[in-house]
């Protein structure tokens, strides 16, 4: 049996992290193996990736040097941790996956798309996910969300205002490009009535499989 791989995405501070947490118990307690990982990191290579990415002290990095970052990174957790929780059956809920290199890194550095999609390939050995979430929020909301919260704000946090804008155009981009594949939420409700969306649209999917 092959698992289902679920990822979310969305602009920062737009909540996702928060969510994956209660979803993960909310279906465990209705019987579903579930994995949750989240990208940069997962491993205890992809976290050292991880901390080189984000941390403030390497604002001089190159946009280059920082996608081919997030693909070292991201080899890891296929390889270590996605692919063999889906072999086993289980119910992945990944913590951004390969199209926020496409939104931050393609629309947001405008680095070639075409160029990403091939390295993108090439880092998870072509897996895609079965269900992206984007979790949709206003730029300007989500920076003023990760100022004003219990969070550290990172690298890629301190880029301007029409990075961040320019990310979310992305996703909503590539949500219209395959819409069988994501599923955009209105990131800007309570975080009760978000999580009973996402508990519904899950729930919905699973029971197709």
């Amino acid at each position: 049996m092959t698992g289902y791989f679920i990822t979310f995405e969305g602009p920062d501070g737009c909540g996702k992290t928060s969510q994956i947490p209660p979803l993960a118990e909310y279906l465990r307690g209705r019987g579903v193996d579930v994995l949750t990982t989240r990208e940069p990191g997962g491993t205890e290579i992809g976290d050292q990736v991880r901390t080189i990415i984000m941390d403030l002290k390497n604002k001089g990095m190159d946009p280059r040097t920082e996608i081919l970052l997030f693909q070292a990174s991201r080899v890891q957790i296929v390889e270590q941790v996605i692919r063999p929780a889906l072999l086993a059956g289980k119910v992945v809920l990944c913590d951004r996956y390969a199209d926020s290199t496409l939104a931050y890194q393609g629309y947001g550095h405008r680095s070639d798309l075409r160029f990403l999609r091939q390295l993108l390939h090439f880092a998870t050995g072509g897996l895609q996910p079965d269900l992206t979430l984007l979790l949709d929020l206003d730029a300007r909301e989500g920076l003023k969300r990760r100022q004003g919260g219990n969070v550290e704000w990172n690298r890629l946090d301190d880029y301007d205002l029409e990075f961040h804008q320019r990310v979310r155009q992305g996703y909503h981009q590539l949500a219209v490009e395959d819409p069988s594949r994501w599923q955009v939420v209105d990131a800007s409700a309570s975080r009760e009535a978000l999580q009973q969306e996402l508990r519904g649209i899950i729930m919905e999917r699973l029971s197709l499989v």
